[in-house]
């Protein structure tokens, strides 16, 4: 039991990070908040990237990775809700996609879709604290949680370790970006599996 709530508080925690992170890009590109200004091209590279980062850090948590596998091996009784978080979250792709498809034009459309990709990421994140972290720890059994907990103390000491070992210098370019996105999007495994 006590290995179960210290990985959900650290789950909890990492959920808090993103949430504040989609918040603040809704709130700052909020549609309504830019009425009467002028947004130029680079202002609508500014929101992709924002948004980017807050996808992305929705989607590389802690919880896809170790928390969603043992949810799966656990049985059917999270299947319903793992298939409506993963309805929620290909609408926040195609939301995303939106963004990116109308930010050459720079328009409203392109902040509408923004914000509506935004919605859907905290619609998920909220449904993950109310719905499915209740759910997991009723189904996932303690040595799991043990597992889970050995796997996410592992994680974070490579992540430290690679931080430490990171060359000082300018910030990296945007293959560095494209390449970092690669070995990420390797390690995400998506709710259908």
């Amino acid at each position: 039991m006590l290995t179960s709530t210290y990985t959900l508080v650290a789950l909890s925690v990492e959920q808090a990070r993103a949430r504040v992170e989609v918040q603040g890009l809704l709130d700052h590109w909020r549609p309504g908040a830019w009425w009467g200004e002028a947004h130029g091209p680079h202002q609508f590279e500014q929101a992709c990237e924002g948004l980017r980062r807050a996808y992305e850090s929705c989607h590389w948590r802690k919880l896809d990775k170790f928390v969603l596998p043992a949810l799966r091996r656990a049985g059917g009784a999270a299947d319903g809700l793992l298939l409506q978080l993963e309805a929620i979250s290909r609408k926040a792709a195609a939301a995303r996609a939106s963004v990116q498809a109308h930010a050459a034009n720079g328009n409203a459309a392109c902040l509408a879709a923004l914000a509506r990709c935004c919605e859907l990421l905290l619609e998920r994140l909220d449904r993950e604290e109310r719905e499915l972290f209740p759910l997991a720890r009723t189904l996932i059994p303690g040595e799991a949680w043990f597992a889970i907990a050995n796997q996410m103390l592992a994680h974070d000491a490579h992540q430290h370790e690679n931080r430490a070992h990171a060359p000082a210098g300018p910030a990296p370019g945007p293959a560095a970006g494209r390449a970092e996105y690669a070995e990420k999007q390797s390690l995400f495994l998506p709710l259908a599996q």
